[in-house]
């Protein structure tokens, strides 16, 4: 099972899309600079895509809405 799940993601941000869009940037921030939110061993994921879900579950990256 992937975590965290479709379903807790989507009751933070209301967009597949948007959901996509913003852990893909953050995946590759992650890549570029090698910060991380957390540390390193409160991850589950060793991925950055599955590390920057899991900041999103946490509230750790917000959406701006217009």
């Amino acid at each position: 099972m992937i975590y965290p799940s479709i379903d807790v993601l989507l009751q933070k941000i209301d967009s597949k899309y948007l959901l996509v869009n913003i852990a893909a940037k953050r995946a590759k921030e992650m890549d570029e600079t090698g910060y991380f939110q957390m540390k390193e061993s409160e991850y589950k994921s060793t991925k950055n895509i599955g590390r920057a879900l899991e900041e999103i579950n946490k509230g750790l990256i917000k959406v701006k809405q217009n």
